[in-house]
C-alpha cells in the first residue's frame, strides 16, 4: 500500500446549507448594502410604513427615530430564537396554536370517544341439587312459641358440629372435569 492510499481524506460542505436565505440581487440590479434576510426586509417595510403614518408624532425628535429604525434593521440580520430564525419560530407558534388540543394521530385531530354507559349483566345457571346432609349433623330444635328469646337460652355451652360445605353432584365446568379425572387416576 502506498502512503496516499493509507491516508484517507474526507471532505464535507455544510456551510452552504447553514447559510440563511437572503435577498441580495434582483435581476441584474444589486441591492445596496445587501444581501438582506427576510426579517430585515419585514422590519424595513413595516417600520418604514409605521414611520410614515406617525410622522406627526415623532417629527420634533429629528433623525433619532430614523436612526433607530436603521439600527433595528441591522440588528435583525441574524436573529435566533432558541436556535431558529424568527420566521420559522413565528410559524412554529402559529402552528402550535392551530393544533387541536389533543394533538394529531395520523394527520387527523385526536379526539376522545364519546362517553357511553358501560352495561353488563350476569347469568344464574342451575346447579345440581345438593346431596342429603350426612346423618351426623343434627338440626337445632325449633323454639316453642310461648318462650321468649332470652328465656330459651341456657348457660350451658352448645356443642354443635361444623356443617361441611355442600358437595356438588358432579363436575360442572371443563376445568372441574379435568381435575376430577386427575384425582381419579388420570385416564378415562
Amino acid at each position: 500500500m502506498s502512503a496516499t492510499a493509507a491516508a484517507r481524506v474526507g471532505r464535507f460542505y455544510t456551510s452552504a446549507r447553514r447559510h440563511p436565505w437572503v435577498l441580495g440581487k434582483v435581476a441584474d440590479w444589486k441591492i445596496p448594502l445587501g444581501p438582506y434576510t427576510p426579517a430585515q426586509i419585514a422590519v424595513a417595510v413595516g417600520g418604514g410604513f409605521l414611520l410614515i403614518k406617525t410622522i406627526g408624532w415623532w417629527s420634533w425628535m429629528g433623525p433619532i427615530p430614523i436612526v433607530a429604525w436603521v439600527l433595528v434593521i441591522w440588528m435583525v440580520r441574524r436573529p435566533k430564537i432558541r436556535g431558529r430564525a424568527p420566521l420559522q419560530a413565528a410559524l412554529g407558534w402559529v402552528l402550535l396554536g392551530w393544533q387541536p388540543r389533543g394533538g394529531r394521530i395520523g394527520g387527523r385531530a385526536a379526539r376522545d370517544r364519546a362517553a357511553h354507559p358501560l352495561l353488563g349483566g350476569f347469568t344464574i345457571e342451575d346447579t345440581p341439587a345438593p346431596a342429603a346432609p350426612p346423618p351426623a349433623i343434627q338440626r337445632r330444635p325449633a323454639r316453642a312459641p310461648h318462650q321468649s328469646p332470652t328465656t330459651a337460652r341456657s348457660s350451658a355451652p352448645r356443642h354443635t358440629q361444623p356443617v361441611p360445605p355442600p358437595v356438588a353432584a358432579g363436575p360442572v365446568s371443563g376445568v372441574q372435569q379435568l381435575l376430577a379425572l386427575a384425582q381419579q387416576g388420570g385416564a378415562r
